[in-house]
């Protein structure tokens, strides 16, 4: 007897099965995806994954592609369908073979990396501003931008520090991978380390833990470093805090022709709507940028400290311009010359 599931069934089956053998940051990447899909559905009327064909997939891939998204967006939402119905052909509630229906884009390289980035320029104005501020001075916004910048750690690297991963005598962090109480680590143990912090991000990190952080454990009884009210912070509420701390009006007229005051993208929940706002990854990106251009383009040191492949970083986080790369060559090579004796 066949079976039908609604789009929604189908991909909460799938990624029922995903939870089983992947990580939890690699099933909720599938879950965004696919959410999209599952809305587009509903919307559209479609009530059960044997009305999903060829039109509709190209249907959808026209709804993805005139969003405001980027063409490696619309690739990773094909892929994700494509899963999602060869998952659905398996357990005989799809058409057979509807999976070779989807059409994955190819993209250029320039195209498959992300430009959104926290450029180092204003990466430098907004802590800047932070630090000499009496008010934001310390504050959850200052104290995790400042670690985001200088470790480029990613989102839940900063919500899984404790307390006790902190030393200020040192000047360190440590990243460490706690799975079972809710803090695991995307590369598992081997992402864990010990990432050293200059002074500013010390003082900005020891001026939050006095005057801002709640003195609250989280479910599993632990001390995070960054807290709320309820504990440890949610990745809704970090995400939050970098939007709202990488907004240009904190401290410069709006780049939009908007009032600050009156402006509801700087509001908590529409933060991220600003176009000036940043993301953590894309904090990530720009940090991991600068570290690049600050070392001279070490990329295995840059690597050891941000926890990444370098053949990962070469792809997809450096992002230096043509002119940067023409200007670092310049300055390491300026007597490179044919009648020059070896050294």
């Amino acid at each position: 007897m066949s079976r039908d599931l609604s789009p929604r069934e189908a991909a909460d089956r799938f990624l029922s099965r995903r939870a089983q053998r992947q990580a939890d940051e690699t099933v909720r990447s599938y879950q965004h995806r696919l959410s999209h899909f599952v809305e587009w559905c509903e919307d559209e009327g479609i009530e059960t994954m044997r009305e999903v064909g060829g039109w509709e997939i190209d249907d959808y891939r026209h709804h993805r592609e005139s969003g405001d998204v980027s063409p490696s967006t619309v690739k990773s939402a094909m892929v994700s369908l494509k899963q999602l119905l060869e998952f659905c052909e398996r357990i005989e509630v799809a058409d057979e073979d509807v999976s070779k229906k989807v059409e994955i884009p190819k993209l250029t390289k320039d195209e498959e990396t992300s430009d959104e980035q926290l450029p180092a320029d204003r990466a430098r104005e907004h802590l800047a501003y932070f630090r000499e501020s009496e008010k934001w001075f310390g504050t959850a916004w200052h104290a995790s931008l400042e670690v985001l910048w200088h470790t480029a750690c990613r989102l839940g690297g900063l919500r899984g520090l404790d307390l006790g991963d902190y030393d200020a005598g040192e000047g360190t962090l440590w990243f460490n991978h706690r799975p079972e109480t809710g803090t695991p680590l995307k590369n598992d143990t081997e992402g864990e380390r010990i990432v050293s912090v200059n002074d500013d991000v010390v003082a900005a990190l020891d001026m939050y833990l006095a005057r801002e952080r709640p003195d609250k454990r989280d479910e599993y009884g632990r001390d995070p470093l960054f807290a709320t009210r309820q504990g440890r912070p949610s990745r809704t509420t970090i995400r939050s805090w970098c939007y709202q701390s990488t907004q240009p009006c904190l401290y410069t007229a709006c780049p939009h022709s908007r009032e600050r005051h009156s402006c509801e993208w700087t509001e908590r929940g529409s933060a991220g709507k600003c176009p000036s706002s940043r993301s953590p990854h894309a904090i990530r990106t720009g940090s991991i940028t600068w570290m690049l251009n600050e070392t001279e383009g070490d990329i295995e040191y840059v690597a050891r400290r941000v926890n990444a492949k370098p053949a990962t970083i070469r792809r997809y986080y450096d992002k230096a311009t043509t002119r940067e790369e023409f200007e670092e060559r310049q300055q390491r090579h300026t007597d490179l010359d044919i009648n020059n004796e070896p050294a």
